[in-house]
């Protein structure tokens, strides 16, 4: 977005770039974007926040201008963030994927009970994707796309193969009511704490909070939408933004409050009930 509108870092630090803010005199480039969380903060004023923010400080519009703005830009392009293309050619080198097959390495099985998902659930949602980087071969967790791609989870990797939400609609039909996750692993976390294998309902996994404005038109058909987003600025701001355009909003984190997402929830609470069952067995 701000390559797009002529603006470019005075310094680039690989996941986020110093920038010469463009709302007042500022020699020392005290604005800071973290490309990774597609987040700002003006370090000269305090202000900040998402993209959504941004455009409408820049654009002096108001959130939905701001949203029908970002999805004018978007339709004439396969992805739309803070990055540049050339730094995102640089930071993302291409992912080919190798071989997908059912879910059975050992250290996937691993990370998965590490998060306390239950494995049965994973295996219905995702799969084991062995892909290359720069010559060299790697394996992940798989979880499919809208684009067709695969976002993918390792202990020690976050990456995907192509930007795009992941929608799944009960019984092939759009339904009234949605439940909008920041990423699979909350899904997979929500289907765990019910012990579900799939949702009763319509379910849009963002993958990206980036990935909002793409889906906007798609969230006014729904009478309802319940979000289980991450308990941080980012996910209140969004929060926020859907409010103002969605029939009705369903803020779901207040349930796991003290926690980061609702997989801290659902680890936090494992926790506990394995501490009751230990006490439990000492008497």
């Amino acid at each position: 977005y701000l390559a797009g509108s002529g603006i470019y870092p005075a310094k680039d630090n690989g996941y986020y770039g110093m920038y010469h803010s463009p709302f007042r005199e500022d020699p020392d480039a005290s604005l800071k974007v973290d490309y990774n969380k597609n987040l700002w903060i003006d370090y000269g004023t305090g202000g900040g926040g998402t993209l959504i923010d941004l455009v409408m400080r820049m654009e002096n519009c108001s959130n939905g201008k701001a949203m029908q703005f970002l999805q004018q830009r978007i339709a004439g392009s396969a992805s739309f963030s803070f990055h540049r293309e050339k730094e995102l050619e640089k930071q993302e080198p291409t992912i080919s994927i190798q071989k997908i097959s059912t879910l059975a390495n050992p250290g996937l099985l691993s990370y998965l009970s590490q998060r306390c998902i239950n494995i049965r659930i994973a295996r219905l949602h995702c799969q084991e994707v062995h892909y290359n980087v720069k010559g060299n071969t790697y394996f992940a967790l798989g979880f499919r796309n809208d684009a067709g791609g695969y976002e993918l989870r390792n202990k020690y990797f976050k990456g995907c193969t192509s930007k795009e939400i992941t929608s799944i609609r009960t019984a092939g039909q759009v339904g009234n009511t949605c439940q909008l996750f920041e990423g699979f692993m909350d899904y997979l976390s929500f289907l765990t704490l019910k012990n579900w294998q799939y949702s009763q309902t319509d379910v849009i996994i963002l993958n990206s909070l980036a990935n909002l404005p793409r889906i906007r038109d798609r969230l006014t058909n729904y009478g309802n939408v319940s979000t289980f987003l991450d308990n941080d600025a980012a996910g209140k701001k969004v929060a926020q933004e859907l409010r103002s355009f969605c029939k009705q909003v369903n803020d779901q984190s207040v349930f796991y409050a003290a926690y980061k997402d609702l997989n801290e929830y659902l680890c936090g609470r494992k926790q506990v009930q394995e501490k009751r069952q230990s006490r439990g067995m000492k008497r």
